[in-house]
């Protein structure tokens, strides 16, 4: 097979690689609610959105729908639950998201 065909099975094999969902990692949290913890964390797509979750904690998923803008849930034992208003990424950490209604904030390490 000639290089330059390898090289762009290769380069489609990775991009189809990053599309799907990531293992779970371990991360340090933290939710307005619930402070810090130690937690599992499990990037959902390609767009950003992720759901963190750790025992004795509810889990949270944001959903990117947007750059920069995401819907959230909260799983406290019965199904998800839809949070009110939206996440916006924080400015001063990227990785903690801020809600625009209720101030509250959700971040992963």
């Amino acid at each position: 097979m000639k290089p330059y065909l390898l090289a762009a099975g290769g380069a489609i094999a990775l991009f189809a690689l990053s599309t799907f969902p990531s293992a779970a990692k371990p991360a340090q949290c933290f939710t307005t609610d619930d402070g810090y913890y130690s937690c599992d964390f499990r990037g959902l797509d390609s767009s950003g959105s992720f759901r963190i979750r750790a025992s004795g904690y509810p889990t949270y998923t944001l959903e990117i729908y947007q750059s920069n803008r995401a819907y959230g849930y909260a799983n406290f034992g019965g199904g998800d639950t839809s949070l009110p208003g939206e996440y916006v990424r924080s400015r001063q950490d990227r990785a903690c998201w801020d809600n625009t209604v209720t101030g509250t904030q959700i971040c992963a390490w």
